[in-house]
C-alpha cells in the first residue's frame, strides 16, 4: 500500500515538512522499558487533515494520543507539534502549547456539578482574561455550533449519550484549537449520534482550519470522514493509506479488521491443544473415576 493523501505523499515524519502539523519520528515507548509498547513509530500529519489511527485493542493507539499531547514522553524518537520537539519544552512551553490542542475524551468526562454552559465555559475562563460577556457570547457560539445552545441551562445528568458528546466537543474546542484528538469519540453512541459527532467533527475541522487525529475502532464511520489512516498492530504501523486504500488493503490483517471477520490472523479460538486430546483425556477421567468406585 502506498502512502497518499489529499496533500501528496507520505515519505515519513523525519522530513521536517513546515506543512506537517504533527510529526512522529522513530518513536519508541513503553510504560517500563522491559516492554515496548510502540516501536519505532513514523507518522507525518498535514495541517488541515483529519487522520484516523485505527487498530485491535491494546495495539498503542492511546499511548500515541497521550505522546503527541505530550502526557507522556518517549522513550526513543522525537514527536513535534507545530514545529515544535514535546520531549524539549519546558513546564511553560508544555502548557502553551496544550492550550492549542483540543481533546475529545472517551464518554466525553463533562464536569458533573457544571451545567452546560459552565462546562464549555470553563477553558475560557481558565486560559483567557476575556469578560464574562465575552465568555458568554463565546460559549452560546459554541454551543450554537454543535445545535444545543438551547441545553445550556441543563446539567450533563439531563443529557442523552450523544448530547453529552456533542457538549464535549464544543467545550474541546472552545480555544479554537489548531490540534484537535479524539480517543474513541464514536463509543457508546447509537447510529444517529455516531453520525451526527462524525459530522460536527468534520465541519469544526474544516471551519477552524484545524488538524484532527482521531483513535477509533469504528470503521465504517471512520472511512467517510477522514482523508488518511495509519493502521497498527502490535506497537507498530503496518500499513497506512487514504480510506480507499485501506478498505481495499490485500493485508490479511486489515481486511480483516475492515470487514469484521470472526478468523484470520487474529484467530477465533485462544491457543489450545486439538481438541480430541481434550475429549479423549475427559474421557479417560471418567473411566478412572468409575473404576475406582467400582
Amino acid at each position: 500500500m502506498q502512502p497518499g493523501g489529499k496533500n501528496g505523499g507520505r515519505s515519513g515524519a523525519n522530513s521536517g515538512a513546515p506543512d506537517n502539523m504533527v510529526e512522529v519520528d522513530k518513536v519508541g515507548f513503553g510504560y517500563d522499558r522491559r516492554r515496548l509498547v510502540l516501536r519505532d513509530i513514523n507518522i507525518a500529519i498535514p495541517r488541515g487533515q483529519m487522520v484516523a489511527v485505527m487498530g485491535l485493542s491494546g495495539c498503542g493507539k492511546t499511548t500515541l494520543l497521550r505522546l503527541i499531547a505530550g502526557w507522556l514522553r518517549p522513550i526513543t524518537g522525537e514527536i513535534r507539534v507545530a514545529g515544535k520537539p514535546i520531549s524539549r519544552l519546558g513546564r511553560k512551553g508544555l502548557f502553551a502549547l496544550r492550550r492549542r490542542v483540543g481533546m475529545l475524551f472517551q464518554f466525553g468526562a463533562l464536569f458533573t456539578d457544571m451545567t452546560v454552559f459552565d462546562n464549555v465555559a470553563f477553558q475560557l475562563r481558565e486560559h483567557t482574561d476575556l469578560p464574562e460577556r465575552v465568555i458568554a457570547d463565546l460559549t452560546l457560539m459554541k454551543l450554537h455550533a454543535v445545535g444545543l445552545r438551547g441545553a445550556a441551562d441543563l446539567m450533563p445528568s439531563e443529557l442523552s449519550g450523544g448530547m453529552a458528546r456533542r457538549v464535549a466537543l464544543a467545550r474541546s474546542v472552545a480555544l479554537d484549537p489548531m490540534l484537535m484528538l479524539y480517543d474513541e469519540p464514536f463509543a457508546g453512541l447509537d447510529p444517529l449520534s455516531l453520525g451526527v459527532i462524525g459530522q460536527l467533527m468534520r465541519r469544526l475541522n474544516d471551519s477552524l482550519g484545524a488538524t484532527s487525529i482521531v483513535v477509533t475502532h469504528d470503521v465504517t464511520e471512520a472511512l467517510q470522514l477522514v482523508d488518511y489512516v495509519y493502521f497498527m498492530s502490535n506497537g507498530v504501523v503496518m500499513a497506512q493509506g487514504t480510506p480507499e486504500e485501506i478498505r481495499n488493503s490485500s493485508d490479511p490483517m486489515v481486511a480483516q479488521f475492515v470487514k469484521g471477520e470472526s478468523d484470520g490472523p487474529v484467530p477465533f479460538h485462544y491457543p489450545a491443544p486439538d481438541y480430541r486430546q481434550d475429549l479423549f483425556q475427559e474421557a479417560m477421567l471418567e473411566k478412572a473415576i468409575l473404576e475406582k468406585a467400582a
